[in-house]
């Protein structure tokens, strides 16, 4: 994923939490309790609070934050001659939001989940009939409530806004609220801390306290995040105006999420950093990981480094094969991460580095879901 930031001003730059991207993360833990580990508890203990009413609505709309929350939770970035910055309240976002056109919003509020082209941008399903049709289409597939809620949002989107922020209302009543009470200050802390990092050791500094995902090309003209998703996007687009925002979030992890849809000034919304959250492993490093372990052969060979340290010649007599091929194998393994090498005279032993692989199926997990 590539940022565009050639000729950008610093002081175009933002760092600052939203009470509403907030919001949208809160409900996306609640949806999926299995991409947010470290959130069972809270998860648990909300969603047993909830009055009935509010969750049978939160289940008729969670197209807008189960998959990846809707970038409506972010209109500071996409309302046009709006602020460029999220509000300080919960009441600011929405009302942001509501200055938001229909035609946007709409397509905002379809895009994951009953849109196949989040990147291209194209007319909004209010304009084009095709659209409209095919993101019926698609919410049919999510269950009849997802499709009157789309089918509602297409006919009458005055109605369903309303609808929506009132939804978003009751949530900070019944929970969010006093959510906000709490985490609100550690984020506000968050973002000065970057916004410092940023005006006294530059960008590149200020991009690698926010994630090691995130870096800026030799050239400083791009922001380079490492996302197993391909895309690119502007920061200095005269159309919506230059600028690009970093949104702190204590629901995020393990998402590392950019807001990169055509018309829309850039946001990063990024987890915020802990002692206890494992360093991310690069994509690349992951794809290499994955396809050393591919291999038969390979696998063979893991079964014996991981009892005990053996030599090429070893394992080359414990599986028939002959020492040139095993040297293959073990540099494929070697150059993923996944061995330890140590001396004995002038023979080298190979180990599977254990706790490298029992961090696999998490890596995976944090690069899919990144």
């Amino acid at each position: 994923m590539r940022i565009d930031i050639a000729g950008l001003p610093p002081e175009r730059i933002v760092f600052e939490p939203s009470p509403l991207a907030e919001l949208g993360a809160a409900l996306h833990a609640l949806a999926e309790p299995g991409h947010h580990p470290g959130l069972h508890g809270w998860a648990t203990a909300t969603t047993a609070s909830l009055k009935p009413d509010l969750a049978d609505r939160l289940h008729e709309a969670d197209f807008l934050w189960r998959n990846t929350f809707s970038d409506i939770f972010m209109p500071f970035a996409g309302v046009s001659g709006g602020p460029r910055r999220p509000g300080a309240t919960l009441a600011e976002d929405l009302d942001i939001l509501d200055r938001m056109d229909d035609e946007r919003f709409v397509l905002a509020a379809l895009e994951f989940t009953c849109s196949a082209s989040y990147q291209d941008g194209g007319p909004s399903p209010l304009v084009d009939a095709g659209r409209a049709a095919r993101s019926l289409e698609l919410a049919a597939t999510r269950g009849p409530r997802q499709l009157d809620f789309a089918e509602r949002l297409l006919k009458d989107p005055p109605s369903v806004r309303a609808w929506v922020r009132r939804l978003l209302e009751d949530c900070a009543e019944a929970f969010f609220a006093d959510t906000w009470r709490r985490v609100g200050i550690q984020l506000a802390a968050d973002a000065r801390h970057k916004t410092e990092i940023l005006r006294h050791k530059g960008l590149a500094d200020a991009l690698s306290a926010v994630s090691p995902a995130l870096s800026l090309s030799e050239d400083a003209r791009r922001i380079e995040v490492d996302k197993l998703v391909l895309g690119r996007t502007t920061a200095v687009d005269p159309a919506v105006g230059a600028g690009i925002t970093f949104v702190p979030s204590h629901f995020g992890w393990p998402h590392l999420l950019v807001l990169h849809a055509p018309g829309w000034r850039p946001v990063v919304h990024y987890p915020l950093a802990s002692p206890e959250l494992p360093i991310p492993a690069s994509v690349e490093t992951l794809k290499l990981r994955l396809e050393a372990l591919s291999h038969p052969i390979r696998l063979r060979l893991c079964r014996n480094i991981a009892r005990a340290p053996y030599t090429t010649g070893e394992l080359a007599v414990a599986n028939g094969l002959s020492a040139p091929e095993v040297s293959r194998h073990l540099a494929v393994l070697k150059k993923a991460g996944l061995l330890t090498t140590r001396r004995r005279g002038r023979y080298v032993l190979y180990q599977l580095d254990v706790t490298v692989v029992a961090r696999l199926g998490s890596e995976f997990l944090e690069g899919i879901l990144r």
